[in-house]
Order: structure tokens, then C-alpha cells, then sequence
């Protein structure tokens, strides 16, 4: 008896731990006095309302009316107990004490299992150091140097697009504007990121560019929940084990690490003979910044980042770039499409400064860089329309943090009793350590109480005429939080910028684009993407009619 006693044991003791973390521990969680929406069945979760962007909007509008701003939600079962916050004050405290507030070890492991611990996944020390030698590569002149880079690239993108239309000039085709601007992308921040020439505007086959396309359409469109999941909690049963999926993650790697690899030696090698002859290698692009700033003098040997890190920034900067970006310029011709008179009116901007700048020029002249960057900087609809597209439908739709201890979070807006009725002498809540967080950035973005009841349509004009609680607002890019906040916001917001704008004078005095007859839906896919209604397995594609732009005579 006592030895089945004995062996019993260690089972009866996990089966009691698991009893109280699932069932009695969430019953005294400071986050159940919180108000929240009820839950119909044991097992039942509000995941997919709060991360569904076609219901969103809608759900964080309810969640207000009812609830209050700090939320409590249902994460994947009764044990997970979440919040969601909707209120500045709470949001800014999160995103500024990211020594409590991290991002789960969840999601950087899925990360760091594509692309390495770079910024998007590191944490702590790591995320400060790999942070603090980036910077330099986005200092005001790298992003004039950026102009010329995504001047030829819009170039190489027109005269494709030119090649694909009918010969009549008044005809149309129906073009994947997203799947091209991926590539666009792809290119600009190949030669921006490492002086890397993808050309995959033009040519698909591209070892590294095919490696890195296929990894990130495989891996993160495609991928299957249930082997997602195993490559999360049982990563082993997925090395064992591999599907398709995972087979094509390692053949991307093997090429990534052996090709990129082989560019960071050759960039080592090529800023050492600079020194050595006293002719300094000069080149802009990011790695070149990375492996000189690691190598500076007067860095603490501590401070420094080695080899593999530097591939995973590269890794990182290449998917967070050209995947944010084409993205963002995808949605915004897809608004531009449904709203031709605002089409209308920023190609009428555009046209004001098109003949300073001939396409005929391969290369853009030294004096025209500063030109064209100081030019696009100063039209004002371009501005509006660029942040407009970015506060509508934010490329990230929403992330997640998890408090690393017990924290007291303050609030603007009064906390809601667990019934729903305001407390209006409550301005805090107690988050335990443990709790994840739901960091909405389309909540933020489309709130009607602070941006109007036109909150939820495409209004470039608003930007003209801010509503005062706007301001209230005090994120990193123009009161919205598309590029976050804190000390984690976007570190490459103003290449974006530069690249979104540079692109769109291009395409849109070249270019007139109208809606075909298919409905593109949203789905957040890591990021907003969008597909075709009924056809999510085709992958990502938004298809636009597209004809000459034929000036009036």
C-alpha cells in the first residue's frame, strides 16, 4: 500500500496544483472584480472578438458602452483571465514600464523560431543593446539616402505595371497591387538593409529573396493553429515530427543563415580593408551601421552583439520593413480605390511637383535626393492621406503583453464596478503577475469618443481639424498608435514614411486605381492582411484595377 502510496504521489501532487491554478487561484484574481463580457459556455473565449477586425470596431465600442475601458476578457479557457485596456492612461503606463509589462514568452518563442531574437523578440538588456546600434541607421541623412533607393525601385514597379497594361491607353488590368508591393518592398529594404540586390520586381528566383518569401508566406499565412501551437509548447514533436510547413521553415533558414551569413563576413571584411588603407568603407545601409557601431571603440565590450544577433536584426528589419510596409501602401490603395475624388485630389498634388523629377532619370542626381525628400514632405494631403491609411486599418492590429509581477495601473476614465456601473472615485485596478494583456491598436485609432462619429471612415481631411481629446493621445507618430509607443516603438517609423511617400508619387501620377468586383475581407494574420472573401487559403492578395493615368489636354 505504501509503495502505491509512494508512487501516487508526484501524481496527486500535479493533479492538486493543477486543480488550484485552473479552478480555485482565478476565483481570487484581483482582475475578477474587473467588469467584463459573460462567457456562454466552461471552455468558451472572447479571442476571436477581440482580434477579428471585421467585428473590432464594433466589439471595442459595446466593450466601452457596457464596460468601461479596463476590461476584463477570456482567453483560452477558464484559467486565463485577461485585460484589455481602452483607456490612454492605462496604455501608456504599460507600454512605458516594459520592465514589468513583456511580451510572452509565448509569442518570442514563435518569433524567434523564424527570424532570431532580434528586436521584435528580445527582451530586457538585449532588446536596450540590439536597440541602441540600430538607431544610428535611421538618423535624418540614412532617410535622405532612402529617397534615391525607393525612387529606382517605384521606377522598376511603374514600367513592370506599364508592360502588364492592355496597349489601348484607356484599357485596365486587374493587378495584385499587394503581391507587388511585397516585392517593392522586399527590394528597398534588401539594399537599405544590407546593400543586398533582391530585383524581385523583376526576377522571382532570387535564392534569398525565394527563402524569405516562402518562409513568411508558409510559416505565418498558412500555417495550421494545431502546429503552431506544438511549435510553441512542444517545439520538440515538431523537430521529431515535421510537416510541410516545418520542412520549408528549415530549407528558408539553411539558405537565410548560409547567404545573409556569408554578407555579414563580406561587409566585416570590407570595413577592416578600410581601415587598414585608410580609405574608410562609407556605404549607408544598415548592416554596414550595425557592424561598425558593434565595433566602435569607445563601446563597452558588454554592449557589444554578436554575429548571429546581427542576422537576426537584419532577419527582423526585413520582415518588420517590407511586410508593415507594402502592407500599409496596399490598404492605402485599396482606400484610395473606394474614394476616387480623394484619388483625384492627391494625384492633383503630386502632378505639382512630378516635373522637377523625370522618370527618365535612372538615378536620382545628388541635388535632387534632398529635393524630392524636403518635396513630398511638405504636401499636406500626402501627409494626411499616408497617416489617415496608417490610423484606419494599422498594419498591427493588436498585441500582447504579460505583467512579470503584481503592478497597480492607473486609469484616465473611472474603473467600472464587476456589474457594469461606473466607480467614479476608482482611477486603478491591480494587474497580477501573470496576467497577459490585450494592447488594442485599432481601438485606439478608431475610437469615436476621441476622433468623431466619422471614426470608422476613410477622411483625410480630419487631419486639418483635430478634435481637442486627440491630444490626449501621446504615441509616437501623430496621435495614432500604428508604429506603438514607448520604448518599443518602431525604431524604422520615419523609413516607412519616407518609402510609403516616395512610392506613392510615383505610382499614383503614373497610375489611376478603381475597385473590381471582388470583396477583399481583413484578416489578422500578425498583421492586417487581406484576401479574397471565401479564398483565405490562396493567400494574401488584393487585386485593383489599374490604367494609365492620361493627363487632360
Amino acid at each position: 500500500m505504501s509503495l502505491i502510496l509512494y508512487i501516487l504521489s508526484p501524481f496527486v501532487a500535479v493533479s492538486c496544483y493543477v486543480f488550484y491554478r485552473v479552478l480555485v487561484a482565478p476565483c481570487f484574481s484581483p482582475l475578477r472584480k474587473l467588469p467584463g463580457p459573460p462567457v456562454p459556455t466552461w471552455f468558451g473565449n472572447h479571442l476571436q472578438h477581440v482580434l477579428n477586425p471585421t467585428v473590432t470596431p464594433k466589439v471595442h465600442e459595446i466593450f466601452v458602452k457596457r464596460y468601461g475601458r479596463s476590461v476584463r476578457i477570456r482567453g483560452l479557457g477558464p484559467w486565463d483571465e485577461r485585460l484589455i485596456t481602452l483607456d490612454p492612461v492605462s496604455l501608456t503606463h504599460i507600454v512605458k514600464n516594459t520592465a514589468i509589462y513583456e511580451k510572452p514568452w509565448q509569442s518570442r518563442r514563435l518569433i524567434t523560431s523564424l527570424i532570431g531574437c532580434g528586436m521584435l523578440s528580445a527582451e530586457g538588456q538585449v532588446h536596450k543593446r540590439q536597440r541602441r546600434l540600430a538607431l544610428p541607421a535611421f538618423s535624418g541623412q540614412n532617410m535622405r539616402s532612402l529617397v534615391d533607393i525607393a525612387f529606382k525601385k517605384g521606377i522598376q514597379l511603374t514600367n513592370v505595371w506599364m508592360d502588364m497594361l492592355p496597349p489601348e491607353k484607356t484599357s485596365n488590368a486587374r493587378i495584385d497591387v499587394c503581391e507587388f508591393l511585397s516585392r517593392a518592398t522586399f527590394d528597398v529594404v534588401g539594399l537599405a538593409g544590407f546593400d543586398y540586390s533582391f530585383n524581385s520586381i523583376q526576377d522571382e528566383t532570387n535564392e534569398l529573396f525565394v527563402a524569405y518569401r516562402d518562409m513568411f508566406e508558409v510559416a505565418i499565412s498558412q500555417g495550421t493553429p494545431f502546429r503552431t501551437l506544438l511549435s510553441i509548447y512542444l517545439p520538440r514533436v515538431n523537430q521529431l515530427f515535421p510537416d510541410e510547413t516545418v520542412r520549408t521553415v528549415r530549407r528558408c533558414q539553411e539558405v537565410i543563415h548560409r547567404v545573409a551569413g556569408r554578407l555579414i563576413q563580406d561587409k566585416k571584411q570590407k570595413i577592416a580593408e578600410g581601415e587598414k588603407s585608410g580609405d574608410p568603407y562609407d556605404a549607408k545601409d544598415l548592416l554596414t551601421l550595425l557592424l561598425k557601431s558593434n565595433t566602435a571603440t569607445d563601446l563597452p565590450p558588454e554592449h557589444r552583439i554578436s554575429d548571429d544577433e546581427i542576422l537576426d536584426n537584419i532577419n527582423t528589419f526585413l520582415f518588420a520593413g517590407s511586410d508593415t510596409s507594402s502592407l500599409s501602401m496596399t490598404w492605402t490603395l485599396f482606400l484610395l480605390a473606394q474614394h476616387p475624388d480623394i484619388q483625384d485630389r492627391l494625384r492633383a498634388e503630386l502632378l505639382s511637383i512630378a516635373p522637377e523629377f523625370p522618370r527618365t532619370w535612372s538615378d536620382l542626381p545628388e541635388d535632387k535626393v534632398q529635393s524630392l525628400y524636403t518635396a513630398l514632405s511638405n504636401l499636406p494631403l500626402l501627409h494626411n492621406v499616408t497617416r489617415e491609411s496608417l490610423r484606419l486599418i494599422p498594419p498591427l492590429h493588436s498585441t500582447l503583453r504579460v505583467a512579470t509581477q503584481d503592478d497597480v495601473v492607473p486609469t484616465m476614465y473611472p474603473v467600472h464596478n464587476r456589474d457594469g456601473t461606473p466607480n467614479e472615485t476608482k482611477h486603478s485596478f491591480i494587474v497580477p503577475k501573470g496576467t497577459f494583456v490585450h494592447v488594442s491598436v485599432e481601438a485606439f485609432n478608431l475610437d469615436k469618443s476621441v476622433w468623431g462619429e466619422d471614426a470608422w471612415d476613410f477622411n483625410p481631411d480630419r487631419w486639418d481639424n483635430l478634435p481637442e481629446a486627440v491630444q490626449q493621445y501621446p504615441w509616437h507618430f501623430s496621435n495614432i498608435l500604428s508604429f506603438s509607443a514607448g520604448p518599443r516603438a518602431c525604431p524604422g517609423s520615419r523609413f516607412a514614411l519616407v518609402e510609403m511617400k516616395t512610392l506613392y508619387f510615383l505610382l499614383l501620377t503614373s497610375f489611376v486605381f478603381r475597385e473590381t468586383k471582388d470583396k477583399i475581407t481583413k484578416h489578422n494574420v500578425v498583421l492586417t492582411r487581406p484576401y479574397l472573401a471565401g479564398k483565405f487559403k490562396d493567400g494574401t492578395q488584393c487585386p485593383l484595377l489599374v490604367s494609365r493615368f492620361i493627363p487632360s489636354q
